[in-house]
């Protein structure tokens, strides 16, 4: 396979990255955040969850936050919000979303901890919300959680990581994204359960959301371009984590990822000197240091040129 000579990043700071935080981040921050992703040219943003604002208060002003970034979308700047179940879907509607994610778990065991249901009710309960999304012209994409590694049932089979995924495919959906939800696979894991994925729906961009927590983050995101992989999720500082998967840390960084991809030779349409700018108000935004490899590196190091 052939490496992607340019990669989407889809920025999940505003979801993944402030939903496990113990602060709750004001909607005018989260607001300024966006606007600065968006001027270092990030032009996939994930804004929040349409979630229940009793088990997750920090993404209670998701619907606020996309109407307020929405303008961008003139400049070709994608928004998406996580969707778990039928009202989510509808709350998005309402809130003028055209791009929805559903998540879905791809273990029993995480599944019950992150939806209080077995993986065939959650499927259901997620079609009811994906044929509500086309019926209104919102794109949806499905998600699998726990793609490689479950906290609870150990390695996720990958022939069992296809049949989670298919009624979804099935239904329509757009983008399919695998996730190493608690930062523990390796890249021969990755690339076999990935691989599989890749096979069944060739018709289907994937997407890799990648977890940092044993530092394998950049060398799966390796294997992952070996595989022609050019959608990736990410973070800024690596901020993030699954409130409801025992030991999942942050997700690899968004400041990372891009120089990484730049040193590989691989075009993000990303400005690291702007992106740089971001780290200041998030740390004060969190309250706490930003735990990414570049986030302790004053100057952005230079390009490598073979």
């Amino acid at each position: 396979m052939v490496r992607p000579t340019s990669v989407t990043i889809l920025d999940t700071t505003l979801r993944d990255g402030l939903q496990i935080e113990d602060a709750i981040v004001p909607t005018d921050a989260k607001v300024a955040l966006g606007e600065q992703l968006i001027a270092a040219g990030l032009k996939e943003i994930e804004v929040g969850s349409f979630v229940n604002p009793k088990k997750v208060p920090q993404m209670a002003d998701t619907g606020e936050v996309l109407q307020r970034l929405q303008s961008h979308e003139a400049e070709g700047v994608d928004f998406f919000t996580l969707v778990f179940n039928l009202k989510g879907a509808q709350r998005a509607v309402d809130a003028g979303a055209k791009n929805i994610k559903l998540v879905l778990s791809a273990s029993e065991g995480h599944s019950q901890a992150n939806s209080d249901a077995p993986i065939a009710q959650a499927t259901q309960r997620l079609l009811e919300a994906a044929t509500f999304a086309k019926d209104n012209g919102v794109r949806f994409d499905i998600a699998t959680a726990v793609s490689f590694i479950c906290p609870f049932d150990g390695i996720t089979d990958a022939d069992h990581l296809v049949e989670v995924l298919r009624p979804f495919v099935d239904a329509g959906a757009h983008g399919v994204g695998v996730a190493d939800t608690i930062g523990n696979a390796n890249p021969s894991l990755v690339a076999r359960n990935t691989s599989a994925v890749i096979e069944a729906f060739p018709g289907n961009p994937v997407n890799l959301h990648l977890h940092d927590t044993y530092n394998f983050g950049m060398a799966n995101v390796i294997a992952a371009l070996d595989l022609g992989i050019s959608n990736f999720d990410a973070a800024m500082g690596g901020l993030g984590g699954c409130p409801f998967a025992p030991g999942a840390a942050g997700n690899i960084g968004t400041d990372d990822l891009v120089h990484l991809l730049h040193r590989e030779g691989v075009n993000t349409g990303v400005d690291v000197e702007a992106l740089s700018t971001i780290r200041e108000p998030l740390t004060a935004a969190v309250g706490h240091e930003l735990t990414s490899s570049l986030s302790s590196i004053p100057a952005v190091p230079a390009a490598y040129h073979a």
